[in-house]
């Protein structure tokens, strides 16, 4: 669905009035521990503290509040890979309006219950969230309203208020970096820095996996599924292409190290799509030295994913260590081992034998240790000491 109308630095200002009371001012927090890691200092727009958990919902209440009455009776539909589907279900809900929300069908579990949870009725279509769309838009033809993710002049201009509040709070930050999916967050934020900070550098950032914008096909999962949109929008392309400064993408690897890290140094909870901005920040993919701003886009994120981008980022940081060895198969064998690990201040979390099937000597047995370690010159000392007593030892991870 293409639009041709550009919101306005008068329509984002327009949005705000209309948000006031309902969409939270978020807070914008300064980072020491990114700051030192990046030789720069560092601030963080936490629009993962918004209501649903990303910044969705400015769009959709700037778009539900100027439906017609007609428009109302009859509902909205909207297509989503989690964010937009809850904004769009909550501002649906508050204004009285029935909705229907196509995810893709791997979407986040915590993203169609919450949902659901709003009061939305939710379809399950397609693998992505381009197909989703597709299923979505069959639907309007009997009279409902289409909200789209990006591609709305109204939903742009709801995004832009984080504009208006970014142009407010950081006197001194020269760059916003800011994740890009189909562009309407970018595009809107863009409308309104430009117009009254122009002094400020836009640097988007998508996900290598998924980067129409930087020219790259989709080529397999992301774990930053909010920005994972293989056809950007015609409206929020011709805003990006005069209001960018830069464009960014960032591994799989870099995001689910930003995950980690703001969990465990700024006590944020941030989706891969939220992560990405921090991830370019970190990796050192943002040219220059002076202040900059990472927008935390949402907090939605599955917490089996949030298990496993934890334990692998940890593991990655030498915080776990997977190796394997061998021990005498006899009363004591096992001991002596878990001794010696124990003298290296190393704490044992899972312990495997590996007997049948295995090429092995009879009085032996293998052993499959899964440890916690402090970081990765603890992981080398520990094994230089195991080989030194003796040990056999294979790393896996």
């Amino acid at each position: 669905m293409a639009t041709t109308t550009r919101p306005t630095l008068a329509d984002v200002e327009a949005a705000r009035e209309v948000l006031r009371g309902v969409a939270r001012v978020t807070p914008v927090y300064s980072s020491e521990t990114f700051s030192r890691a990046c030789g720069r200092n560092v601030w963080l727009k936490a629009e993962n503290l918004q209501r649903t958990g990303s910044f969705k919902i400015r769009g959709a209440v700037n778009k539900v509040a100027a439906l017609s009455p007609e428009e109302r009776a009859v509902g909205v539909v909207a297509a989503s890979a989690g964010n937009h589907g809850q904004a769009v279900a909550w501002a649906a809900r508050e204004a009285g309006v029935a909705a229907t929300i196509y995810m893709p069908q791997d979407a986040p579990m915590a993203k169609i219950e919450a949902t659901k949870n709003y009061g939305a009725d939710v379809v399950l279509a397609g693998e992505g969230f381009d197909e989703a769309v597709a299923a979505a838009q069959e639907r309007t033809g009997a009279g409902s309203t289409f909200v789209h993710a990006f591609e709305d002049e109204r939903v742009i201009a709801g995004q832009g208020t984080i504009g208006l509040e970014l142009a407010e709070a950081l006197t001194e930050t020269r760059v916003v970096v800011l994740p890009i999916g189909g562009g309407g967050l970018a595009s809107g934020i863009s409308i309104a820095l430009k117009a009254l900070r122009p002094e400020i550098r836009i640097v988007g950032v998508q996900a290598a996996s998924c980067a129409p914008f930087a020219g790259e096909g989709p080529m397999g999962f992301t774990i930053a599924d909010g920005i994972a949109v293989k056809q950007p929008g015609e409206l929020t392309r011709s805003i990006l292409d005069e209001r960018l400064d830069g464009l960014v993408t960032v591994t799989e690897d870099e995001i689910a190290e930003a995950i980690v890290l703001l969990l465990e140094r700024t006590k944020l909870t941030v989706e891969g799509a939220g992560a990405a901005s921090v991830a370019a920040v970190l990796a050192g993919k943002v040219e220059g030295d002076e202040p900059v701003c990472a927008l935390l886009s949402g907090g939605n994120i599955d917490a089996s994913l949030l298990l496993e981008v934890a334990r692998y980022g940890l593991t990655r940081a030498g915080r776990f260590l997977v190796l394997r060895t061998r021990v005498r198969d006899r009363p004591g064998g096992l001991v002596a081992l878990l001794a010696r690990i124990a003298e290296e201040r190393v704490n044992v979390l899972a312990v495997e034998h590996h007997r049948e099937g295995m090429d092995i000597p009879l009085a032996e047995t293998e052993v499959e240790l899964t440890l916690a370690t402090r970081d990765r010159a603890h992981c080398d000392e520990l094994i230089a000491s195991l080989e030194d007593w003796g040990y056999s030892v294979e790393r896996l991870a």
